[in-house]
């Protein structure tokens, strides 16, 4: 279970029930599975050209000169990057689609960023991590299994559209997994923690799906 501390105790409750409620009822599902990921559009989205922001009541405001990224749990070398460290990486472009549990889509976002796969040829998981729990600055927690943070698309962005990410989307640097929703991609990041048994995050253990695959529609556990 994912443990809410102070900050996460100043979350707006109403949202936070709100999107519970939602997972209760089995809100926005259709029942339109697209296992072959046959359309761009995943069942039961509609295609937006903002980006609507979406939190939990807080922005935390990180200094370059303070934000650092904790690598450690099951690695055979744990990382402590520096903003200085983290720019010195290759760094990757990228365009991928965003898909929110909320039933908003939006096409051909242009991300910058260390890549995830980079990341992984440093730390070096051990042959027991099976999962990566995230960790954002604001308290907030998801978990994304190995193979799925490994995948050749997912980036420890920094930079849309040529700019750097706002801190209402996450910046200075947040997660990017193009091919679950949103909330897996987790804001303000701060640690990566590579663990051998599964732990839901903040949503999950709030009725959200473990898995969270759009064209699967797995919106709610």
């Amino acid at each position: 279970m994912a443990k809410d501390d102070g900050v996460i105790g100043r979350i707006k409750d109403k949202l936070v029930e709100s999107k519970q409620r939602w997972a209760r009822e089995g809100r926005l599902l259709t029942g339109r599975g697209d296992a072959a990921h046959a359309n761009r559009l995943p069942p039961g989205q509609r295609e937006v050209m903002n980006w609507p922001v979406l939190d939990l009541g807080i922005q935390p405001e990180i200094a370059l000169a303070d934000w650092r990224l904790t690598v450690d749990g099951l690695v055979g070398h744990p990382l402590d990057w520096s903003w200085d460290d983290f720019l010195a990486q290759p760094q990757t472009d990228d365009v991928s689609d965003i898909h929110c549990v909320t039933a908003w889509s939006r096409y051909d976002n242009h991300w910058q960023g260390v890549s995830a796969r980079h990341l992984l040829s440093l730390a070096a998981p051990l042959p027991a991590a099976r999962h990566v729990i995230c960790h954002s600055h604001d308290g907030y927690t998801t978990n994304l299994r190995l193979e799925m943070f490994a995948g050749d698309d997912v980036l420890l962005a920094h930079r849309w559209e040529g700019k750097p990410i706002p801190v209402e989307h996450g910046g200075p640097v947040r997660v990017v997994v193009p091919s679950l929703y949103f909330w897996k991609s987790a804001k303000w990041l701060r640690r990566l923690e590579f663990t051998a048994e599964d732990r839901p995050g903040f949503w999950e253990v709030r009725g959200y799906h473990n898995e969270a695959d759009p064209w699967q529609e797995e919106r709610y556990g």
